[in-house]
């Protein structure tokens, strides 16, 4: 099975976290325009993007929480 698209998983996100962190917002609106960890984001790389979303992520919490930050990691490897 392929990876989604970062733009699938932050759609994942926002129906899952109500109420996402400030800090992860603008993370969570970058990840909603990339394909992969290989595209960029103005300066920065869909990779540091999907580093700086989990940074700020520590607050969203439960099962499709953990298995979205889980598929991300893997996506840094």
């Amino acid at each position: 099975m392929s990876a989604r698209s970062l733009s699938e998983v932050a759609s994942e996100i926002r129906s899952d976290w109500k109420s996402p962190y400030f800090g992860a917002v603008p993370y969570l609106d970058a990840l909603s325009s990339l394909g992969s960890v290989n595209d960029r984001y103005g300066y920065d790389s869909g990779r540091d993007i999907v580093i700086y979303f989990l940074s700020n992520a520590t607050g969203w919490r439960g099962e499709t929480a953990r298995r979205v930050k889980a598929e991300l990691k893997a996506l840094l490897k």
